[in-house]
């Protein structure tokens, strides 16, 4: 029976949210009773943050964790960017995405990534390279580095779109993206 614990620094830290804001929590089994805190970011600031430092996780006694969270890494080519309709890149990036996800459906990571647990707490970081050569590269070093993705080619113009990867911890994968930059408008 664990005794002492309390939610007061917790509930002090949320106070300041109106009603009409949705804040999820989660919470571990283990004996720190971690909860995850509230964003209050924008769409825009989000886009700048690393999704560890958007969802760090609080223990009861105030100090912060550092899980090794999975991530699911979708990169964009930005010369595409500049010239297709918005619409069209998010559907690159979301078929690279799903099709990497189903690809590697019978993986534990996925497995974990898609739990219904998990499945409102997925982290997607987005980064974008400056074109099709770019691309290329990125695409040799993660087979080099036995890093499991998806490239998208559009079809019928067999234009490499996009790739993602299939969900790793953030400390496996993230050295593969570190020279890259997050992908803004």
């Amino acid at each position: 029976m664990v005794t002492g614990f309390s939610l007061r620094p917790v509930t002090s830290s949320i106070s300041h949210f109106p009603p009409k804001h949705r804040v999820r929590f989660r919470v571990s089994e283990s004996l720190s009773f971690p909860i995850r805190t509230p964003s209050r970011l924008s769409s825009k600031q989000m886009s700048t943050e690393s999704a560890a430092d958007s969802n760090a996780i609080v223990s009861s006694d105030g100090k912060a964790a550092n899980p090794d969270i999975l991530v699911q890494y979708v990169v964009l080519r930005r010369d595409l960017i500049e010239k297709w309709p918005l619409g069209s890149i998010v559907t690159q990036g979301c078929h690279a995405s799903v099709c990497a996800i189903w690809a590697y459906k019978d993986d534990p990571h996925t497995i974990e990534y898609c739990s219904p647990e998990n499945i409102d707490l997925m982290h997607k970081v987005t980064l974008e390279v400056k074109g099709e050569t770019q691309m290329e590269n990125l695409v040799e070093k993660l087979r080099a580095g036995g890093i499991a993705h998806k490239l998208w080619i559009e079809q019928p113009e067999n234009i490499p779109t996009c790739l993602a990867t299939k969900p790793y911890p953030k400390s496996i994968v993230s050295p593969f993206f570190r020279k890259l930059k997050l992908c803004k408008s």
